[in-house]
């Protein structure tokens, strides 16, 4: 394990700490400002401190999960806090360990796990994406509560009520779960974790202004739900973080307390609305397309990597669009279901398919979906125009942090990262601009500039 490279310092923490805001979410006493009502989070401990160490029982005894209790992590994790997790667990009781070698959040693993923790009563995890998402997924098919330690911001996941998932038939997907009752961050860990896990973190949260231009796109075309929420309880933490993106490359403490608290405050969305709209839309959809589908051309990189490629791609997408006055005409959807088979796989093809038929368009209904785009442009283009941040300076944060910023600095094939965005589409039924940009046909035009 890397030791922390900048402390950084607790005078630089928001006011009220690193857990302002999140303690009132939590504790039930933040007002939703769309209802008026409070906000009922489904989480029983949050802490988020410079430092834990100390404290790892007394945290997880708060929760009562059982008379015993069984640590999971990999290997790395275990190496970061998995081994001084579990050495101070031993004063609450009996403690039993499962190290996965190399896991991968997929059903094999998932069955795998099940049968490990059969019987198992206070579940401790130790880690960040993979770790996070099994457990999850595995406690939450008995409604089973479990803690979480994270050991590096690499994702948004630790607070969501989703788990991400490859199923056996390839296609990686997110999958209702249950929210951890307790997550728990020493910034000390985070800070000292390899900075491409911070990296990918951070491109996680970069996410947020070509999220928010596609959800709200489809709200206006189709009436699909929107929620402002999770925008609001971010926003603050969201320009502060971004004004230290180069402390996310330098191992900054400060730094990595707001990425976490974006991360956390982002995963909170997900359980006030019960979607991942909000942070999860064109862009994710390349990442999960070359997830699924690179196979050995897959370079090994993170989830997050890909996802903030994928915003820079999709950012200068929605450039094209936003700064014509004159708005997209469309023709009617064309999707070569056998392309998709050759592709994809005959059954990952099929339920894809079947997935994504609400935005596939006749020429009846393309036209009018033209008359209403056309008639609202003027006013759309200018909300769109809001939200968003230029992706030049999106690029230098992102540079800053220490993430890739190309298709062949992610070490994917600009040939497959091509073909990512031009089909990733098909596998979801979420809109954005990369459905307006096919249907209008020049998404294939624009993908040649992408490399």
């Amino acid at each position: 394990m890397e030791t922390a490279r900048n402390q950084g310092s607790v005078a630089n923490a928001p006011e009220g700490g690193w857990n302002a805001l999140i303690d009132d979410v939590v504790g039930g006493r933040w007002v939703n400002p769309e209802s008026g009502k409070r906000a009922v989070a489904p989480y029983e401990s949050i802490v988020i401190a410079e430092s834990l160490e100390g404290r790892e029982a007394e945290l997880v005894a708060d929760l009562a999960l059982g008379g015993s209790h069984t640590v999971v992590a990999d290997h790395a994790t275990w190496e970061a806090m998995g081994a001084r997790v579990a050495g101070a667990l031993e004063k609450l009781g009996p403690v039993k360990t499962i190290l996965l070698d190399h896991p991968h959040a997929d059903m094999a693993t998932v069955a795998q796990l099940t049968e490990k923790l059969n019987g198992a009563e206070g579940v401790v995890a130790v880690g960040s994406g993979t770790i996070n998402d099994l457990v999850k997924y595995v406690t939450g098919l008995d409604n089973r509560r479990y803690c979480i330690f994270g050991t590096a911001a690499s994702m948004n996941g630790y607070t969501s009520t989703t788990a991400s998932i490859t199923l056996a038939s390839g296609l990686k997907v997110s999958l209702p779960s249950h929210a951890p009752a307790g997550f728990f961050v020493d910034l000390g860990v985070a800070a000292s974790a390899p900075t491409y896990l911070s990296a990918a973190g951070f491109a996680d949260c970069l996410v947020r202004s070509v999220a928010q231009v596609d959800w709200w796109l489809s709200h206006r075309l189709f009436g699909t739900v929107y929620s402002n929420l999770p925008y609001v309880i971010q926003e603050r933490d969201e320009i502060e973080l971004n004004r230290r993106a180069e402390g996310i490359g330098s191992g900054d403490v400060a730094a990595n307390g707001y990425l976490y608290r974006v991360l956390t405050l982002c995963g909170l969305g997900v359980s006030f609305t019960g979607m991942s709209n909000h942070g999860s839309m064109g862009e994710h959809q390349i990442s999960h397309y070359i997830d699924c589908f690179a196979g050995a051309e897959h370079p090994g990189t993170l989830h997050g990597q890909q996802v903030g490629v994928g915003v820079l791609t999709m950012a200068r997408l929605q450039r094209q669009f936003l700064e014509n006055a004159t708005p997209p005409v469309m023709k009617a959807t064309r999707i070569d279901v056998g392309d998709m088979a050759r592709r994809m796989g005959a059954d990952i093809a099929r339920q894809c398919y079947t997935e994504i038929q609400p935005k596939i368009f006749s020429d009846r209904a393309i036209g009018a979906l033209n008359d209403k785009i056309a008639d609202l442009w003027p006013v759309l283009r200018e909300e769109l125009k809001a939200f968003v941040i230029p992706v030049d300076e999106m690029t230098r944060l992102l540079t800053a942090a220490g993430g890739p910023t190309t298709a062949r600095e992610l070490g994917v094939p600009p040939h497959f990262y091509r073909e990512a965005v031009i089909h990733c589409r098909e596998m979801r039924n979420r809109y954005s601009f990369l459905d307006i940009a096919a249907d209008a046909g020049i998404l294939e035009d624009f993908v040649g500039g992408e490399v």
